[in-house]
């Protein structure tokens, strides 16, 4: 009797790397952290609302970091980078210490 060879099988390929999780999204704050930035944001809008714009508290994460969108006027003004960081994040940071950056979402 002869022996027949058996074919060789091509080892089966490794399958792709899984794509990698997305990252979650950042906690949000406590309640009271959140308040605090919203009353003193209503503080800083008459000013803002002067010159006939308008800023919108968006979020508030609970490593500290805010959100806002500005409105009306202020979308669009060369000065709002300036307002936005000279004007709402310091006045955040002194009455808020736990914010630790502001930043404008659209």
């Amino acid at each position: 009797m002869r022996r027949v060879p058996l074919p060789q099988t091509a080892a089966a390929a490794p399958p792709p790397p899984a794509a990698p999780a997305p990252a979650p999204a950042p906690a949000e704050a406590d309640a009271s952290l959140i308040t605090r930035v919203a009353e003193v944001l209503e503080r800083i809008r008459p000013a803002v609302q002067a010159d006939g714009g308008d800023v919108e508290l968006v979020r508030v994460s609970a490593e500290g970091g805010v959100d806002i969108r500005f409105h009306g006027a202020c979308v669009g003004c060369p000065s709002s980078a300036v307002t936005l960081h000279h004007g709402i994040e310091r006045t955040l940071r002194e009455h808020v210490p736990q914010v630790t950056s502001v930043r404008q979402v659209n």
